[in-house]
């Protein structure tokens, strides 16, 4: 019988038997960088920690069997993870990537893989019509889902299918959902992508990236290029990130039921024009998200009444911190245009409807009376002025 999910985060199945490891509950941190042979040709499995490190490997085997993988490899930062993957093209090369991504990730694209040759069409993926964009040298489907930070929910499914009918390559970024909520290698994706920093880790304390598999042919590739580059996850952040995901479900599910309550208060408060959360039924993807996914996450987006009112909810939050991350334990604010976003072009941003009046919402797992009740009182200090 298969284990739930929540189980799985606490207890990889194949390595049981902790006893080898004299008995440790948490796994050891092997905080080494080399290691010693009995004689030529007598590995003991590990050579070197660039390659491989016993730490980074069990982390690299959770995250495999959470998203239902057969390998996952464990980066510095998501950023890396994606730069890595990246490295699997080569000039003339073709993408169609989502056009609401983390602005982290169009940087890259734009600065870094197009003076190495590679080409984008960046496309609302989410309306159905990817297919009319492919050409011959398209390699890969490019996708968040939801997107950072609209919230726009694409089908996994039906990317998948296109994608296998061209024979080319499903890349989803799971991130927002993390494999609690969401697995796109069993819809079909060939890559998931995560900044493990986020949900994963849940803590605001280390930086994580991962990239996992369901292709023997992909993980060679990934394999080749993390062991030459050298950006695997070092041993004590390996050990932070396993920490973490011990906690992902009763997190996950707490963050969740306080999303949907606040979106709900957001959503009866005159100071804002709309709110933007997949697990409401007014959502467009509402009815995908039930679909293809066990829940609709913990990140709300909303607009403001205007500018000024939005920088006045920046600069008087106190609990609720504005800070440029998401997934960990405290409710955090952030300003799109100015941190996430702030390298993305005006005119991609007008186009997304992320405008100046635009906030994003992390929820964390306080009592949600807490979030609400400081949110009601910044709200009503503004009206006030």
């Amino acid at each position: 019988m298969e284990r739930s999910i929540s189980t799985k985060c606490i207890h990889l199945e194949e390595e049981e038997d902790c006893i080898k490891h004299y008995g440790a509950i948490s796994y050891p941190i092997y905080q080494t960088a080399t290691y010693a042979h009995m004689g030529v040709g007598k590995s003991t499995g590990f050579d070197y920690s660039r390659l491989q490190n016993p730490t980074r490997e069990h982390l690299e085997k959770v995250v495999a069997s959470l998203e239902g993988g057969i390998s996952a490899l464990a980066f510095s930062s998501g950023m890396a993870a994606i730069s890595a993957l990246m490295e699997l093209f080569k000039p003339g090369d073709h993408l169609i990537v989502d056009s609401d991504l983390y602005g982290g990730s169009i940087r890259l694209f734009n600065n870094i893989s197009k003076k190495n040759g590679i080409t984008f069409t960046s496309i609302n993926c989410c309306e159905g019509n990817v297919e009319q964009y492919i050409t011959k040298d398209t390699k890969a489907i490019y996708v968040e889902t939801p997107t950072n930070p609209m919230m726009n929910v694409a089908d996994i499914e039906s990317l998948a299918d296109v994608a296998k009918r061209h024979n080319i390559w499903l890349v989803v970024d799971n991130t927002f959902l993390s494999p609690y909520f969401q697995n796109p290698l069993k819809l079909g994706a060939d890559i998931v992508i995560h900044s493990g920093t986020k949900y994963l880790g849940g803590h605001n304390d280390t930086l994580a990236g991962f990239l996992v598999t369901s292709r023997q042919d992909i993980d060679e590739k990934l394999r080749f290029n993390i062991k030459t580059t050298g950006a695997g996850l070092a041993p004590f952040d390996s050990w932070l990130i396993l920490r973490g995901i011990k906690t992902l479900g009763i997190r996950m599910e707490r963050a969740q039921q306080n999303a949907h309550r606040l979106a709900e208060w957001l959503g009866r408060q005159p100071q804002v024009k709309r709110v933007i959360y997949p697990g409401l039924k007014t959502h467009p993807g509402y009815e995908i998200m039930k679909k293809q996914s066990r829940g609709f996450g913990a990140m709300i987006t909303f607009e403001t009444e205007s500018k000024e009112f939005a920088l006045a909810v920046l600069e008087r939050v106190r609990m609720i911190k504005f800070a440029e991350s998401l997934g960990g334990v405290e409710t955090l604010i952030t300003y799109p245009v100015t941190q996430t976003h702030a390298d993305v072009p005006k005119d991609i941003l007008a186009k997304n409807g992320i405008t100046e009046s635009v906030l994003r919402l992390s929820v964390g797992i306080e009592d949600i009376n807490d979030i609400i009740g400081e949110l009601e009182s910044v709200f009503n200090s503004i009206e006030g002025l």
